[in-house]
């Protein structure tokens, strides 16, 4: 049976989309009509708003597991469920700096965990080959230099399965990272000490995406620009950046606005979400909740506690970005940026019906999957 949307401005995408019927049968989209078809089943929207569901590509736990410590199917079910409270209907669980045993583990949980749940389109492997100058949160034994075994076995294990992994450039032989260029997954340069020619080098050689702007890589300045400032200089790179407060100054967000335009996307970097875990502790690993904000023993921050629609919701507030564009810049581009865009992140035919429903505020929301 065919389902009919009614009643819902839809916000995002093309503009002249909004306020269509959105007809949706067997969970995907079948395209926008300006008539119920005869027979439909009618979910009324009563003047909300709707867009695709929220994309999140680096959620490292939901309210109670951490996916670091429990590579499972319940820590993925946790993080699934708390993320759909907030909009977000499809994810990337994070896999922070862990052993080779723990990479393993999780993505062969990952794996056998899309086949029956779509919200989760892979993983996100943070690490562990950064470099230990820039590593944050991460726990320094756990952070290593690869070596061409331990990077094949994840490669060849890790197919169609990890779809982001973080990497600092630097810490590579010349065809140690072109073997991971060539093996298709999306890499992103961060927790890094690259400069300006350095990070530019590895930009041309194809990696165009960054993990959280401004976060663990070398800063800019006038005489010195940086991953920053290369970042900010070249046109083909997409800049995550994590929009709490904390993680970087708002003025500094308005500035990576004008500088990236469309190539700046939201993530959440949650260590959990919803701030009901207070504390966490786990193979020297910790994280408390101060203040809003989740830190370690050492001060560092160690992962966001914001959601993804905070995140808009701060988008817009504090750095003057529209409604529109913010929604954008956590679905569509956010799947251009891990080059998923023909699959997710839109409302047209043949993309699923998985969707974010909302207020003007960005008050009350819920994700809607049909």
């Amino acid at each position: 049976m065919t389902t009919a949307i009614i009643n819902g401005n839809i916000i995002g995408g093309n503009p002249s989309d909004a306020n269509h019927i959105i007809l949706v049968k067997d969970g995907v989209v079948t395209g926008l009509a300006a008539e119920v078809p005869a027979g439909a089943h009618i979910i009324n929207l009563k003047g909300r708003n709707i867009s695709a569901g929220f994309i999140d590509i680096q959620l490292n736990g939901g309210y109670e597991y951490y996916f670091m410590q429990t590579p499972a199917a319940a820590a993925l079910d946790d993080m699934v469920a708390a993320s759909a409270d907030f909009g977000t209907a499809f994810i990337l669980p994070c896999l922070i700096s862990s052993s080779k045993e723990n990479i393993l583990q999780a993505i062969e949980t990952v794996r056998e965990y899309m086949q029956d749940h779509p919200a989760v389109l892979g993983m996100h492997l943070e690490g562990p080959f950064i470099n230990p100058a820039k590593r944050g949160a991460h726990v320094k034994e756990l952070v290593r230099k690869p070596t061409n075994a331990e990077l094949e076995e994840i490669i060849r294990y890790g197919k169609d399965v990890i779809r982001v992994m973080t990497i600092a450039p630097e810490c590579f032989a010349d065809e140690q990272l072109q073997l991971l260029i060539e093996s298709g997954i999306t890499l992103s340069a961060g927790h890094t000490e690259m400069d300006y020619t350095a990070a530019q080098k590895v930009f041309s050689k194809g990696i165009q995406l960054v993990t959280h702007l401004y976060n663990a890589m070398t800063q800019m300045g006038h005489r010195s620009p940086g991953l920053v400032g290369a970042v900010l200089d070249n046109d083909q790179v997409y800049a995550p950046i994590i929009l709490d407060g904390a993680h970087c100054d708002y003025a500094m967000a308005r500035i990576a606005w004008k500088a990236k335009q469309e190539k700046l996307i939201l993530l959440s970097d949650a260590a959990f979400l919803g701030r009901q875990k207070t504390s966490f502790e786990w193979n020297g690993f910790t994280a408390r909740l101060q203040n809003g904000f989740y830190r370690n023993e050492e001060g560092n921050l160690a992962g966001a506690a914001i959601s993804m629609v905070e995140a808009i919701q701060n988008a817009i507030m504090h750095v003057g970005i529209p409604l529109s564009t913010a929604i954008d810049m956590a679905t569509i581009r956010v799947a251009q940026a891990i080059g998923m865009e023909d699959k997710i992140g839109k409302i047209k035919a043949g993309y699923p019906a998985r969707f974010a429903v909302f207020d003007d505020r960005l008050e009350q929301i819920e994700t809607l999957v049909l």
